[in-house]
This record gives C-alpha cells, structure tokens and sequence, in this order.
C-alpha cells in the first residue's frame, strides 16, 4: 500500500495499491520532490471517469511504469472533485500548453509546484500524434537533467498566463440590466440551438441545464413560441434519449451522438440536481405531465441509489461494471425479451417502446431509449414491463459508486429537493431534504464552525466517518442557496439563520475587493496562484451560485451587505456574459432576479392556505417567509394570519385570503 490507503476520495484509494509510490497532494510531497530535487508527476482525476481507469490499468498498474515514474519524479494523485483549486490551477495550465483538457490529467511540476508541461491521457504504447507514457516521462527527465533553464522559462511564461480570469475588470455597474439583457442573450441561446435534437451545438452533447433554465425564465417573463421549442424540444429529446435511464431514472453525464442516444454511462449528483431541477421548472410552466414523470424518477433515483443512511448522498456512480462501460445498463434482445416474457408480459410491445432490436444500437446491445420523442407517459402494460425489466437489471454487477459526500453537490441537490417537496407537497421528499441539511450542519461543519469540502464514511464501518479539505467557495455559496430553500420548505427559522452564518463566512473568508470571490479561503493552503473561477460549466461556478444565493437572501432578511455583493458579482461579469451567455447560464438566473427585482411575500401566522397559494406555480423572483419569525423587516408589525407582499420592504395592503393573495401576486 502507498500512502494513499487512508485517504477519504474513493478515488484515491483506488490507486492505494499501485506499485506507484503516490503520493496525495500537500506540504510533504512539495518537500519530498525538493529533497530529491525531482519534478512533480502530477495526476488528476475522479471515480467515474472511465478513460481515467483505462490509463491506470495500462500505466499505473505495470510495475515497469510505474518502476519509471517511482525513479524520476515525485508522484502525486488529486481527486479533482475533492481539490478543484489544484485542478483548476494546473488544468487552465494544461489549456494554455495543449488548447484543450480533460481528465485523466498529467501535468509535471517544479518541485515547488509549478507547471512546466502536461497534457491528459496518454498510451501505454505510442499512436498518432501522442508518445507513449514511458516516452514522455524519458523526455521530461532529460529535460530537467540536461536543459533545466528551459524548463523553468517555461514554467516562468506558464506562470504569467495563469490566473487572468482573476483580473477580470468590472464591466459597469449597469451592464446586466440595460435593455433587457435575458431578451438580448435569448437571440444567442436560439442560434447555438439545434432544432432538430435540441441542445446547443454538436456531439459531444452536455445537457446545459443551466442555460435551458434561463430560458424557462425568459419564457414566463415574455411567452415566446421560439423559446419554448427550444426548451421542450431540448428536454423531450434528452429525457427520450439513452442519456436518460428509463428503468431507473436519473440522467448519464453527456452524450456522444447528436442525438442523446449514446451516453457516456456514468452518473453524477451534480448533474441529476440540475436537471431534475430544470425538469420541475418546466412541469410548473407547461403543465406537462411527462416533465413531472422525469423529475420524480430521477430525484427517487438519488434518494434510492445515493443515499447515505444519514441523509448525505454520495457523489456519482461509475460508466463501469466488471470493467466495461455501460454493461449494467444495456440489454440484449434475447435478455430484453426473456425477461419480460417470464412476467407474463408483451415483449414485442415492450421492444418497440424502448427501440429493442435483434441488432441492437451500441456495440451489439441495446441502450433503451425513446423512438417516438416526448411520449414519454407509460401505459400501465410498459409500466409493468418496466419495473421487471429493473427487477432483472438489479440482479446484476453495479457500477462503481463514489461514495464520498461532497458539500457542494448536496447542496446543489437539498436546493432542488426543497424546491421540489414545496411544489409536489411530497412530505417524504421534505423530510429527505431536512435529514440532508442536518447530515451537512452535523458532519462538514467543524466545532469553529469552518465547513469542510469532503466526508466518507470509515471504510471498515467501524468509525464515525471522516471529513477532509477547507470547503471552497462553490460549498459555501450553495449553501447558502440550498439552507434558503429549506427554510422557505418549512418555515424553520433555524435554516434562515444557518443561510446568514454561510453567507458571513461566504464574504469574509472567500471576497474580492475587486469583486467576485477567490475559490479557496484566506485561511487555506497558498498555491502558485489563487484561483477564481468564472464560468458555469457542469456546476455553477462560485460567483453564479452566491449572486443567486445571496440576492435571495438579502430579500428575506433585509441585509443590504448581501445584496450588495451580489450586485458587484454581476458588475464584474455582465459584459462577458452578455456576449457569451451559454457560458453563464446560472448567472442569468441572478442576472433575472436583478433586473425584474424580488417579491417578499410574509405569511404570519398559521395559515397553510395561503402558503400553498405561493407553491402553486413556479415563482422565481418570490422569497417567502412564514412560520416561525426571524431578523427582517418582513416581521416588523405585521397582523397575524395575514399575508404581505411587498417589493424592497414596500407593502400593499394584507390580505387573508387565498383569492386576495392570488389577486395581489398576479398583479
């Protein structure tokens, strides 16, 4: 076992066994590698990323490789998904040397960290334009013995390139609202957008839930006919294609076809929290009720295969079983039929629903999927078909499970279940989502009160489980978001005070002066350069997520600090995500709540009346405030078993009804 063995990321302990002498990134591997006066091996990766495996089947698990890499450098392993700042510093690297990225990610270092060359995967054996591993660790080696000034002007030009998004210049205080800018970046989203499949661009395919978000808002703010094609079309096809798992629920990480059909298998929180999100949105919108079918299959997908038994969920579930992508999810014919004829069923019926050939679709298999797009609705016979097909499939090898707790990406999920509970008034979804938060408070929260980024459970059951890492700013401002929601679920004052407590911390440990907020804490660890990142790309990024969170936030408790910055958010980052909005899409949400202002609505009182009337249909620019009271001014000398709706603390006159609530909010 290297050093790795008592790590809390699965994936590294994936590695503990390599004859690699790995080593997790800190303080003693920098110290090591100028001991010996050798460059850093850095790789970089995550569980679920199958071309990650592949290259430590091929290179990490020979003993002659990894006899070379022990010889010549200080090998180190990064689970990106735990140290985004170390993957974003040394991957914008990688960018600048290669033009693009990608995971599994080698870079090679000074040995006071910084980066010099890298690249992503490479062969065991040389092909095309790529050396082989083992080639390219001889030619860094010879570089650092025999051309070592080379290297480190490179390192210095490296060094000068990284961090501009850093500097990034405010564009104006009024950039994001002048004219309209949903309507502006709405004539972008409609030329990227494929009106044939739906989506934006070509394959490879990533569902932008974000951006298909933004226009669910630009939609209800102004009915479009244009815009809601590119939304129902986008979401019928990516929820028929084979991306999405028909037996199951819960969407595979992107496609590989234009057409959504052929994912690449694995499953990400992230990813099923935004997109059953964006799904709930567009049942509340259309009405539609194939759109609620995919929303509540996939949160109950989360709920029954990434959940701890506390209440965390874990982080994603492999493209792999018994090392083969996508083995646990394709069929045979002759599997398909037999199953569905052992159940008294119709197999004919059940193949031409989810396009089951003889010939199949993927390598000789069949992915289901969908053929006739957006019929989505099963008739009881499928629904049988379904649930034993399921049964059979559940028999089988699973794949791999990343059983780490990230804060984040349970905060990303706790905002979507709040929301969806108070929607649906699902009570069990309620309480998932209050056990969630607590499993948060209680497990990555130190004693100080400093949240941590990562918690896995012992491995030999016998512990209490381990949190690892100084939460980052992405933790802190999705939590900020996902405590609101939960306070406005259940009217517990407590979640609004635990929002204000992330928020303080969020501003004083993470701000910029120039605005936005640093990734990483002024407490944490100091790498070459202090990263800031800009864009929403699988997640929202920092600034996006505490320019939403704290927008709502400030509306509910009257604290003009939070709504302030925010505001110096959007200052920052308004011209460029004008120009290029698929690339902020969840900004456009803040970018929203800015431009058409926020609706306080106050519930005082025992009155689950009038709180329904708010859950009736989606309102995005609306904060609510009700049970129990808590600093703001939407408390102040308020008449019990009234409601209030007021725009920046502005009242109308109370009403007690259900009807004259419903009066004053469609004014």
């Amino acid at each position: 076992m290297n050093r790795l063995a008592h790590e809390t990321s699965p994936y590294l302990r994936q590695h503990a066994d390599n004859p690699v002498d790995w080593m997790p990134w800190g303080p003693e591997a920098l110290a090591e590698a100028a001991e010996r006066d050798r460059p850093i091996l850095l790789s970089v990766g995550y569980s679920a990323c199958h071309w990650c495996h592949v290259m430590a089947h091929e290179s990490f698990e020979d003993p002659e490789t990894a006899r070379m890499m022990n010889e010549l450098f200080v090998t180190v392993k990064v689970d990106r998904e735990e140290r985004p700042d170390v993957d974003a510093i040394y991957m914008e690297a990688v960018q600048a040397m290669t033009g693009q990225g990608g995971w599994p990610m080698t870079v090679f270092l000074t040995p006071d960290g910084h980066p010099f060359f890298g690249g992503t995967y490479y062969p065991p054996v040389s092909r095309s334009n790529l050396p082989s591993f083992r080639e390219l660790m001889q030619a860094v080696d010879d570089a650092w013995n025999t051309r070592r000034d080379a290297v480190l002007d490179q390192a210095a030009r490296l060094d000068n390139s990284l961090g501009s998004a850093v500097s990034l210049p405010p564009s104006g205080a009024q950039s994001m609202l002048r004219g309209n800018i949903l309507d502006k970046v709405a004539e972008n989203f409609l030329e990227q957008f494929d009106p044939e499949w739906g989506g934006f661009g070509n394959a490879p395919k990533f569902p932008a839930a974000m951006g298909l978000d933004a226009l669910l808002r630009i939609h209800l703010r102004s009915p479009d006919p244009r815009i809601r094609k590119v939304i129902t079309t986008s979401l019928d096809s990516m929820a028929s294609g084979g991306i999405y798992d028909h037996l199951g629920g819960g969407f595979s990480r992107y496609s590989v076809d234009r057409q959504w059909l052929v994912p690449h298998f694995e499953k990400m929180l992230y990813d099923n929290a935004l997109l059953a999100r964006v799904y709930l949105h567009a049942w509340q919108v259309t009405g539609d009720d194939r759109y609620q079918q995919v929303f509540h299959e996939t949160i109950d997908y989360v709920l029954r295969d990434l959940r701890h038994p506390s209440g965390g969920f874990f982080s994603a579930e492999d493209a792999d079983s018994e090392g083969v992508e996508g083995r646990f999810y394709v069929w045979s014919d002759s599997e398909f039929r037999r199953t569905c004829e052992d159940a008294g069923l119709d197999a004919e019926a059940a193949a031409q629903w989810w396009g089951v050939t003889p010939a199949g679709n993927f390598e000789g298999a069949n992915i289901l999927h969908r053929p006739v797009r957006a019929d989505l609705l099963r008739p009881d016979a499928i629904e049988a078909a379904r649930i034993a097909l399921f049964t059979r499939r559940s028999t089988r090898v699973r794949p791999g499970l990343d059983d780490k707790i990230l804060t984040e990406w349970n905060a990303l999920f706790l905002a979507t279940l709040a929301e969806a509970a108070a929607a649906t008034g699902r009570e069990d979804w309620a309480e998932a989502a209050v056990r969630n938060a607590g499993f948060l408070i209680g497990n990555l929260r130190r004693a100080d009160g400093r949240w941590l980024r990562s918690w896995q459970s012992d491995p030999s059951g016998d512990g209490p489980g381990r949190a690892r890492h100084l939460a980052y700013a992405h933790d802190h401002a999705a939590l900020i978001d996902a405590f609101t929601r939960v306070g406005e679920l259940t009217g517990d004052a407590r979640w609004i005070t635990h929002a204000t407590d992330v928020a303080d911390s969020l501003i004083d440990l993470f701000s910029d002066d120039a605005g936005g907020f640093f990734t990483t804490g002024a407490d944490a660890e100091a790498l070459i350069k202090r990263p800031k990142d800009i864009l929403d790309n699988a997640t929202p990024s920092a600034q996006s997520l505490a320019a939403v969170g704290l927008l709502r936030l400030g509306a509910l408790t009257g604290t003009r600090t939070y709504t302030d910055m925010a505001t110096k958010v959007l200052e920052m980052l308004g011209h460029v995500a004008a120009q290029h909005p698929t690339g902020f899409g969840h900004l456009l949400a803040a970018a929203d709540l800015l431009e058409t202002g926020i609706t306080e609505v106050a519930i005082v009182g025992d009155r689950p009346d009038l709180v329904a009337v708010i859950r009736e249909e989606w309102r995005p620019h609306l904060v609510l405030a009700w049970g129990q009271p808590y600093a703001s001014p939407l408390w102040e000398g308020r008449e019990a078993d009234h409601a209030y709706v007021c725009r920046n603390y502005t009242c109308q006159s109370p009403v007690d009804t259900a009807e004259g609530l419903r009066s004053l909010l469609a004014q």
